[in-house]
C-alpha cells in the first residue's frame, strides 16, 4: 500500500494489525467522506505523510469542529455502529465490535479547538485507498505540543514536523495559537535547535528572537501572587499532586467516567 501526498511524494503506508481491522477502517473511511460532513486524519497518517516516518496504528484519529461530531456519531449510528461520547469537551469514538476510531474536536484540556482555519490549509492525501483531507502541518504541530507525559509523549513528532516541514509552518499563525502559553513553543524550539544544530535556521531567525524577547520581559516582572500549576496541561496525571496534595491551583480538570450498571 501507498500514501501520494499533494506534493506528489509516494511513501510506504501503514499496515494494520490484521486484515479485519484494515476492512473496518476501509469502511469507516468511506462512510466519513458519503457522510458529507468536513473531517481531518491526523495522528500517524498525518506524521507519516508530512515525514515519511512509518509505525504500527492501532487506530485512526478523525478530526472534525466541536458542531459536527455529533454528526459523524448519528451518521454511524444510523447503520447500526456503537458511537459513544467518551468526554464532551473534546472526544468521540465509533466501534465495531472490537475495533473503533476517535472523533476528536478539541484537545483533553480544551486547548486547541478545530476550526474552520484547520481546513483552509488541509492537504489532500491517499489512505487504505481512499482520497482523504489530512491536518496542515501548522494545526498538526499545535495539536501534539501539549502532549508530554510518561505514557505518550509527541515531541519528537513535533521535531520531525518542524524538520520536514518547516517551509509550511505559517508560524505568525502557530505563534498565536500559542500565544498564552509561548514558552511551550520556545521549549520546542530551543528541543529542535539541540537536536538538529546544522538545521537551526530552518525556524525563522524572528520567531526565536520574538521568544526572547518576551523571555526578558517576563524575567524583569515579579512573580504571579496566585500559586498555580500548568504542568497538568501536559501530563494530568503525572502532575496530580501538585494540586492535590501541594497547593497549587489547577488549570484543567479531571473525571470519572460513567460505568453502565
Amino acid at each position: 500500500m501507498t500514501t501520494h501526498t499533494q506534493h506528489g511524494q509516494t511513501q510506504r503506508g501503514t499496515e494494520m494489525s490484521s486484515p479485519e481491522a484494515e476492512a473496518f477502517y476501509v469502511a469507516s473511511l468511506k462512510e466519513l467522506t458519503a457522510s458529507g460532513v468536513p473531517f481531518l486524519l491526523g495522528g500517524t497518517y498525518a506524521v507519516r505523510a508530512y515525514t515519511g516516518i512509518n509505525r504500527p496504528t492501532k487506530d485512526i484519529d478523525v478530526f472534525c469542529k466541536a458542531g459536527d461530531y455529533t454528526r459523524i456519531l448519528s451518521h454511524f449510528r444510523d447503520l447500526g455502529w456503537c458511537a459513544e461520547i467518551e468526554d464532551e469537551r473534546w472526544l468521540a469514538k465509533v466501534h465495531q465490535g472490537p475495533h473503533f476510531f476517535d472523533v476528536i474536536f478539541n484537545s483533553t484540556t480544551a486547548l486547541t479547538p478545530v476550526t474552520e482555519q484547520w481546513f483552509a490549509e488541509a492537504r489532500t492525501t491517499e489512505v487504505l485507498g481512499c482520497e482523504v483531507q489530512i491536518t496542515p502541518p501548522t494545526e498538526l504541530v499545535w495539536s501534539k505540543a501539549f502532549i508530554q507525559n510518561r505514557d505518550r509523549y509527541d515531541g519528537a513528532d513535533v521535531m520531525h514536523l518542524i524538520l520536514k516541514q518547516h517551509d509550511q509552518i505559517d508560524w505568525a499563525r502557530l505563534l498565536a495559537y500559542m500565544d498564552q502559553y509561548w514558552e511551550v513553543l520556545m521549549i520546542h524550539v530551543l528541543n529542535f535547535r539541540f537536536i538538529y544544530p546544522s538545521e537551526r535556521d530552518l525556524i525563522p531567525g524572528w520567531v526565536l528572537d520574538e521568544l526572547l524577547s518576551r523571555l526578558n520581559r517576563r524575567a524583569s516582572l515579579p512573580a504571579p501572587r496566585i500559586k498555580i500549576c500548568r504542568g497538568r496541561l501536559m501530563a494530568r496525571d503525572d502532575y496530580l499532586i501538585d494540586v492535590t496534595e501541594w497547593g497549587f491551583a489547577d488549570a484543567v480538570g479531571g473525571g470519572e467516567k460513567i460505568h453502565e450498571k
